[in-house]
Parts: structure tokens; sequence; C-alpha cells
């Protein structure tokens, strides 16, 4: 039997820690970003001793668990006597900064890949061109090289937002609360585990389908082609203004062969 009692309960109590949930997911990917930026750049330029160096730290990220990368900061980090003597300490015995610097080093890996195929994509004659009207580094990477890049990763970058969101749940391991955490709690008190932790799903299903939603939203408004009026759109819009109508190929008459016709 399935225990309505139980449903009231999680649904009542797990959106409680939304708001952690969302901190968990938010906060980390930000500071991520903005380390893969320079990463990225280092990343996707020649092959050097700092690529190579970037390019072992995101093999490394990218290819052991979370999980573990979680534990060894929250629990490995703890055992260093320099780290316990040190100003560190106020970060690392606390729960949520330990998983925010986990978080944040696993997303920044994963971006800065992310980003580096992105710049890897964009064609030479793009910066060229930049090159030819006179920018700087600079300000080719951040009017022209930077925007389409991000354009062209952002569907892949969707992905990541939304592995970081699932991901959340594992802090739910070092003690802090957030749906998954809260999830457990009541699993604990009610031996409901099938009714909350399906509460708990449709709560990360909620809000992986507004992520989803948003970045569709931005990608349509980041694509020019998007943004530009239909024929049918334009031609409402002459006539509402009093404009002449707009002319396709289907208006112009065709051309005909035979006596009198050139």
């Amino acid at each position: 039997m399935i225990n309505i009692g139980a449903i009231s309960e999680a649904g009542s109590l797990l959106p409680g820690g939304v708001v952690l949930t969302l901190l968990l997911t938010v906060a980390p990917l930000a500071a991520g970003f903005l380390l893969s930026i320079p990463l990225a750049l280092i990343r996707s330029s020649k092959p050097t001793v700092s690529s190579t160096i970037v390019w072992a730290y995101t093999y490394a990220f990218r290819g052991t668990p979370l999980l573990v990368q979680l534990f060894l900061v929250y629990y490995g980090l703890a055992q260093l006597q320099l780290v316990r003597n040190s100003a560190l300490w106020l970060l690392f015995r606390d729960p949520f900064w330990c998983a925010f610097i986990a978080f944040t080093l696993n997303s920044a890996a994963h971006t800065t890949e992310i980003l580096a195929g992105g710049l890897r994509a964009i064609p030479k004659g793009q910066m060229e061109a930049a090159t030819s009207l006179g920018l700087s580094r600079s300000q080719a990477f951040c009017l022209i090289q930077f925007p389409l890049a991000f354009r062209i990763v952002l569907p892949a970058y969707t992905n990541e937002v939304i592995g970081m969101l699932k991901a959340s749940s594992l802090a739910s391991t070092i003690t802090l609360l957030e749906v998954t955490g809260l999830a457990r709690q009541l699993v604990a008190a009610t031996f409901a585990p099938y009714e909350v932790f399906i509460v708990a799903g449709l709560i990360y299903l909620g809000l992986t389908f507004v992520v989803s939603g948003l970045a569709s939203r931005l990608e349509r408004a980041l694509n020019p082609l998007a943004r530009s009026p239909s024929p049918s759109k334009a031609s409402k819009t002459n006539r509402r203004l009093g404009l002449p109508a707009l002319r396709t190929a289907s208006d112009r008459p065709a051309n005909r062969t035979g006596n009198g016709t050139r």
C-alpha cells in the first residue's frame, strides 16, 4: 500500500531544501565558470607546459567520481595537521564550503574542456578580421571570440548545469540538508523510502525542466536566425504599419517563353 501520509509529509518538508540545492548548484557553477575562462584559453592554445598542466587537472577531475573528490576535500584535508593549524580550517571544517570547493573544482574542469572545444571551433578568419579592424587580443576575445564560443557550446554547458544540479544531492553525504538530505532524514523517521524519494525525484525533475526551458530561451535569444521574423510575421507587421507587402519568390511572375516574350 502507498503511504499517502508519507507523500504528504514529504511534499511539505522537502521543498524546504530547494534553496540549499540551488545554492549548491549556482554558486559552484558561477565560480567554476569564472575559473574555466582563463583555463580554456590556455587549454585551446598551442601545446606548452601550462596547457599540459591544465590538461592534467581537467583529466583528473573529469576522470574521477565527484563523490570521491568530495570525500577527499571533506575527510582527507581535515586529516592534515597543516590545514588544521591554519586559517583554512575555518573553511574545511564547514561542510558547505567543502562541498562548494569540490563542486567548483569539478565544474571548472568540465567547463574548461567545453569552452576550449568552442574556442577551437571558431574559424581563424574571425580573429584575422578582428585584427584587421584594429582590435586588441582582449577586445577580440570579449567581443567576438568568447560570444561565438559560448553560443556554440551552450547545449553542452546546459548538460553541465543539469549534471551539477543532480550532483548537488551528493552533499547529503556530508550532513548537508538539501533535498536529498531532508529525504534521507524523513525516510529514517517514516520508513517509507519509496514514497519519499519519489517526491524528491519529482522536485529534481521540476528543477531540471526549469533549467532546460531557460537554456532553450537563451539559445534562441543568442541565435540571430531565431530572432529574425518569419515572412508571415513580417507581412502582418507591414500591413499593421501600412507598409508595402513583402514580395517572395512565389509572388514573382514566372519567365515565359514564346512569341512576343523576351
